[in-house]
């Protein structure tokens, strides 16, 4: 089934596929600074949920053709369907002008499409790591490519800050452009990781989403996606309403403990087994909100996005190498799917409740929600554990 065989963890498809990860995912983490020009154009923090929202709507909505295709199609290929859609994608961004309400349903449309591109690259690429990877390095292997998109989610923002701040945001949306069609020039050597088996059972993206270990996984998907939601969305405008000069430090010292962590992080979980990683990594990223409640300068900025980084290290990998575990390789693509599906779902479901609170309660009854909501996946757990 694999048409990769090197047992070898870093071989050239691995550094080619996290180096494309790398320029891509920069080219989206630069969206975290999208609320910035929401508000820019006269939107409040519902139309950020709202708006920020739409795009993990249609990303979810999508997951189970996405999925489809990934296992039939292939992993390569669906990943250079994705970079072409999250290349072109941000020149449509350029034609918005004047206030919000005067283009909001074709921003929204632009956001459906957005949302597509993003659910393909981030299914097909972990699926195609997972494919490459042997079993028994599984969280390394995962974790490992990780840190190219931890570390993409913190140069994108950082890049597109600096710019907005000297040009203005066309030349962000330009330079986002740049980005993704780095990445997507560097995975066009790939090989296909993947080649399709006719005579394999079929089974669809609903009947591998009823697999009771797969929904245990994207029920805790699920709570981390709204928690991410705030990282995502309601950061930036709360740490510009705190007239914060380096808005983009949150992010930079959230990826820098994502990617520290995973260094030992991915051995670790191989070892022990990820279930005991993960109600650890829960409250780390929890208590990494709460804190943004007493927020005032950059002392909390950096310690938050600290702790939350180090949970969103652990976690990720570990959800996603569990659901795949054992799992054979025809059904990879539909388990990423409603893996990454989990994720999208819960910062739609984050970025709308999450923009009503703050719009009704202010930013920090918003992380107070956001921070809380983690607890119940420390019960979801113990289901996890009991199975």
């Amino acid at each position: 089934m694999r048409s990769i065989t090197d047992p070898v963890l870093y071989n050239r498809s691995f550094v080619l596929m996290a180096a494309a990860n790398l320029f891509t995912v920069s080219g989206i983490g630069a969206f975290f600074l999208f609320p910035l020009f929401i508000t820019s154009h006269g939107g409040s923090k519902a139309d950020i949920g709202i708006i920020m929202g739409t795009l993990a709507l249609s990303a979810v909505a999508c997951r189970p053709w996405i999925s489809e295709m990934i296992d039939s199609l292939g992993r390569k290929r669906s990943y250079t369907v994705g970079c072409t859609i999250m290349s072109l994608i941000p020149l449509a961004y350029l034609l918005f002008r004047g206030e919000l309400d005067s283009f909001y349903l074709p921003l929204l449309f632009i956001r459906v499409i957005h949302g597509v591109g993003l659910a393909l690259c981030f299914t097909s690429a972990f699926t195609y790591i997972a494919d490459i990877v042997p079993e028994s390095r599984l969280n390394e292997g995962i974790g490992m490519f990780g840190i190219t998109g931890l570390t993409g989610m913190a140069v994108g923002p950082a890049i597109g800050e600096t710019i907005i701040r000297a040009f203005g945001f066309n030349q962000f949306f330009l330079s986002a452009t740049i980005m993704a069609t780095t990445g997507l020039c560097l995975q066009l050597a790939l090989p296909e990781s993947y080649t399709r088996v006719t005579i394999e059972t079929s089974e669809s993206f609903f009947s591998v989403l009823n697999r009771k270990k797969v929904l245990i996984v994207a029920l805790l998907a699920l709570l981390f996606g709204f928690a991410l939601s705030a990282s995502g969305s309601f950061v930036a405008p709360f740490a510009k309403q705190k007239h914060l000069a380096f808005i983009s430090l949150y992010y930079i010292c959230y990826s820098s403990a994502a990617v520290l962590t995973r260094l030992p992080g991915g051995r670790l979980a191989d070892r022990i087994g990820e279930e005991r990683i993960i109600p650890n990594a829960l409250v780390l990223t929890g208590v990494g909100l709460l804190l943004l409640i007493f927020l005032k300068g950059n002392f909390i900025l950096i310690l938050s996005g600290l702790m939350s980084g180090c949970g969103h290290g652990f976690l990720f990998p570990c959800l996603n190498s569990l659901a795949i575990r054992g799992e054979p390789a025809h059904i990879r693509g539909k388990i990423n799917g409603v893996f990454t599906g989990g994720i999208d779902a819960g910062v739609f479901l984050g970025s709308i409740v999450l923009g009503f609170i703050g719009e009704w309660a202010g930013f920090r009854a918003l992380f107070l929600v956001a921070g809380i909501s983690l607890l119940p996946g420390l019960w979801i757990y113990r289901l996890l554990r009991k199975h």
